[in-house]
């Protein structure tokens, strides 16, 4: 089932930096960065009131906001704190960085074994993304073009796309598959520090602040003297930096090497390498610390393991599972990548990549859909329902680009499908409950509906193989022409009040009230919500549908904008002096039935017009 196909999508965290004013900068950095400029004061970027409001945007809704730190707290705390009392509170922590306490959560590995994850409070956690969103522009510019695992607007089907092209297209049929013991726990801090040094991060309190966060007590266990903590907003983008070394050593063997003719294409300079050198020809693909080395024979490839084994060693203190690193000749073995299991067949006169859902995840899959079948069986309400068809959407849309991918969800689908039928006989609707997605989806297959909660299920078999897309070089959220395929920028007139907003914000108010504020006036497109008219900046006035007194909290969809006249009206408790303030103004039915909707939750009489 091929994903939506869109055109000038948005992209929340993009329209997030319009919202706050901050992508000139990171524009600029990323610029300064790709040109070689030193980076010496970034801490008054960092604690820049739009740079720290930014932030609490950025983590508000993500589902790790609402778990606690040691000190129990979670975003809900947050919300509610004064705008000024909060960027006071950050700038001040700035000041004299003193991490708290990292909370220590272990989880079970989909293959065995437990991985610790590190939980900084949701104070500390909104500090490291106040950071990330100033180095991140700057990392991204000296980042190597083939790593894409944790990084904007990259995937894993960009990786598995690129893997498929190297084997597909420059019939390169060997994997160095390389995996590394224990990465996130095994990272040298100096080291770490001077490669952000070398790539131009030279704010020594920054580095200091940075340096103090990787050693964060954890809560039982201790001060931590290796290793990057899984569970910080920072970990992944400090992980990129420590492997982006070995990226740009690995392009430095082959495609890094200057030869006399400038080519226009790849196939010349590789033609002229192989000729007059004796040069390896490899090539890496790389997500987080999962990465392959594709090579075109045998020697080559065992001759790169040694040296990259080395290098991990000498270079990064890192030490190489040998039992799970080896050379794979795809011609006649499988090799496995971010759950995809690949091996290179014959199809006519060429050999391509066949690839399969890797036999790890495919357990994976049935132990999910088995457990939450019974979980629906044990408790069937429409929640539970609407879950399953998450994830077997989610399932659907990562494995579409598995060319065996209909026949992997097939077989796991004829089982899990006796056993919905075997364990929600009694809960079963009737009456086929087709949703407008699930026509869209899922229309054209003929799989017997099954219903329950009214909810249709989708299913699981009903997917087709689709092409991965290859990364286009010039994709970068940093430059102008690299957002034109990621996001549709605001109206300009938009752009322009938001930054009156921002220079006004109601200081009395919270933080969650300030920033539903922005959400609001986009969502409206500055427009009154009572006469859908454009609101003028000098006489808006942002105010709960339900007040205060009432119950009413801060949430988007309790925050509206309207005019200041309008606004009269829903306080005016006299409808004598409302019904003279109407005549000059225009208003319709629908006009009418909001302003007594706010006059009935602020406590006032309803307005009738004849």
């Amino acid at each position: 089932m091929p994903l939506e196909k869109t055109e000038n999508v948005k992209k929340q965290l993009l329209r997030n930096n319009e919202y706050y004013n901050t992508q000139n900068l990171q524009d600029k950095l990323y610029q300064k960065s790709k040109n070689g400029f030193i980076f010496n004061n970034l801490i008054s970027e960092i604690v820049n009131p739009n740079n720290i409001l930014l932030a609490y945007r950025n983590i508000k809704n993500n589902k790790g906001a609402e778990t606690s730190g040691v000190n129990d707290c979670t975003i809900a705390d947050i919300k509610t704190k004064e705008l000024a009392e909060w960027i006071n509170y950050i700038q001040e922590r700035f000041k004299n960085y003193i991490p708290h306490k990292v909370r220590r959560v272990e989880i079970e590995k989909p293959g065995g074994g437990i991985r610790p994850l590190g939980i900084p409070t949701i104070e500390d956690r909104l500090i490291q993304q106040s950071i990330k969103q100033i180095i991140e522009p700057i990392a991204e510019a000296k980042f190597y073009h083939g790593s894409f695992g944790f990084r904007p607007d990259r995937s894993a089907e960009n990786a598995i796309a690129k893997v498929m092209h190297l084997v597909n297209l420059n019939k390169l049929h060997y994997a160095v598959d390389i995996d590394i013991k224990g990465f996130f726990d095994n990272v040298d801090h100096g080291k770490l520090l001077k490669q952000m040094w070398t790539m131009g991060i030279r704010d020594k309190k920054l580095l200091s602040i940075i340096s103090v966060m990787l050693k964060a007590e954890i809560e039982n266990v201790g001060k931590s003297t290796k290793g990057v903590p899984q569970g910080g907003v920072l970990s992944t983008i400090l992980s990129n930096i420590v492997l982006n070394e070995l990226d740009w050593w690995i392009h430095s063997q082959w495609e890094g090497v200057k030869t006399r003719t400038n080519y226009k294409s790849n196939s010349g300079k590789n033609r002229e390498l192989k000729k007059n050198t004796n040069l390896k020809e490899v090539y890496i693909v790389r997500y987080a610390d999962d990465f392959k080395l594709m090579c075109r024979d045998m020697e080559s490839a065992q001759k790169i393991y040694v040296a990259v084994v080395k290098w991990l060693k000498d270079r990064l203190g890192l030490d190489v599972n040998v039992e799970k690193s080896k050379v794979v000749n795809l011609r006649k073995n499988h090799s496995d990548f971010l759950g995809f299991k690949m091996k290179v067949r014959t199809k006519g006169k060429k050999k391509v990549i066949r690839s399969n859902i890797s036999d790890k995840a495919r357990r994976k899959i049935k132990e999910n859909y088995r457990a939450q079948i019974d979980e629906i069986k044990k408790n069937p309400t429409a929640k539970n329902v609407l879950k399953l068809n998450s994830m077997i959407l989610g399932w659907q849309n990562y494995y579409s680009i598995a060319t065996m991918v209909s026949k992997n969800l097939g077989q796991i689908h004829f089982l899990g499908r006796k056993r919905l039928l075997n364990r929600t006989k009694s809960i079963r609707g009737d009456t086929l409950c087709e949703t407008n997605t699930y026509t869209k989806f899922y229309g054209r297959y003929r799989f017997k509906p099954i219903s329950i909660c009214k909810i249709t299920i989708f299913p699981l078999a009903a997917v087709k193989f689709r092409i991965p897309k290859l990364l286009k070089h010039n994709a970068s959220r940093y430059t102008v022409t690299g957002r034109n395929n990621l996001h549709k920028l605001l109206p300009k007139e938009l752009a322009e009040s938001i930054k009156y907003i921002l220079k006004n914000p109601i200081k009395e108010e919270s933080l969650e009230f300030n920033d539903n504020r922005i959400s609001s006036y986009v969502g409206q497109l500055g427009r009154c919500y009572i006469s859908n008219e454009i609101v003028a900046m000098e006489t808006m006035i942002t105010r709960r549908i339900h007040p205060q007194n009432a119950g009413g909290n801060d949430a988007y969809n309790n925050i509206i904008i309207v005019d200041k006249e309008n606004n009269e009206l829903i306080e005016e408790p006299s409808v004598e002096l409302v019904l003279k303030k109407i005549k000059g103004l225009k208003f319709d039915k629908k006009s009418l039935k909001r302003l007594n909707k706010l006059r009935k939750f602020n406590g006032n009489s309803l307005i009738e017009i004849n």
